[in-house]
């Protein structure tokens, strides 16, 4: 009998397929050893801060339209989880498809709560110490300090935001970032991937969906830029750490919802669920 690939006539693995990596990579993962996990988890972090990092200096350039520089803006943004997924990295929102290993009953929930409190403390370290580091280089004066001014507005949008909001737009991120990540699996080679990832991590993007680890670079580089930047940025509204805390709890919420249920536990549903007898 013909391979699904073949059926489908390409050289990529069928989403039957795909399900059942998805599930044998997620037990590897749940089961990593502390050290590696949390090392791999500030990669992580740190990649998305520099899809991020990018993001802002299209969306500071005022020559832009309103279209062009979100939708620019998504496309330099791929670079982040391109990392993620070619060069390998632990990250919280591409690891809520470890529910379809957890539904199969393959990791325990002890073992899946685990990777998913060390991967996104992680992220959120690798993350901020990327902030750290692009305020330190004097990143934010470029086009005349339009960067950093465009940081701090973008944080206090987030800092705004209703909850509700903040957690609806993170249930439609993590659909199409774990969309993203399902779709790479596809693939079997950079190419392949790199074709994947693209477009859904423009969409969320360009669509203003909030990602809770690119918010983790953005905020404290706001709160770096108010403290010890120009004076302009410090006579803003302060981003301060409670709102910060009140933008992220709503978005890793709605981070998980999308991406462990809308995503996950839906194809382990279609593709992974034994019949009853």
């Amino acid at each position: 009998m013909s391979a699904p690939s073949e059926l489908y006539g390409s050289d990529a693995y069928a989403p039957s397929e795909i399900a059942q990596r998805i599930e044998s990579v997620g037990v590897t993962k749940a089961r990593l050893a502390t050290l590696p996990l949390l090392m791999l988890g500030l990669l992580a972090g740190a990649f998305i801060g520099l899809g991020a990092m990018l993001f802002v200096l299209v969306k500071s350039d005022a020559s832009l339209g309103f279209a062009a520089s979100a939708i620019l803006g998504g496309l330099v943004f791929s670079l982040g989880l391109l990392l993620v997924v070619v060069a390998g990295a632990e990250l919280f929102t591409g690891n809520n498809l470890l529910a379809m290993a957890w539904a199969d009953g393959r990791i325990s929930s002890a073992e899946l709560l685990r990777n998913w409190v060390l991967v996104c403390l992680a992220n959120f370290c690798g993350a901020a110490g990327l902030a750290v580091l692009v305020f330190a280089s004097g990143h934010t004066d470029l086009n005349d300090g339009a960067i950093g001014q465009h940081v701090v507005k973008i944080a206090l949008a987030k800092q705004e935001l209703p909850l509700w909001q903040a957690f609806f737009r993170g249930v439609l991120c993590n659909v199409l970032v774990c969309m993203a990540v399902w779709m790479a699996m596809a693939g079997r080679s950079v190419v392949d991937k790199t074709v994947a990832v693209i477009p859904p991590t423009m969409a969320f993007v360009a669509a203003g969906f909030e990602h809770s680890i690119a918010n983790m670079y953005l905020m404290p580089l706001a709160m770096l830029l108010q403290h010890f930047g120009p004076a302009s940025l410090a006579a803003t509204t302060p981003v301060t750490w409670s709102g910060l805390l009140g933008n992220l709890l709503p978005v890793i919420a709605g981070n998980l919802v999308g991406g462990s249920v809308l995503v996950g536990l839906t194809y382990y549903v279609i593709y992974g669920r034994k019949p009853r007898a």
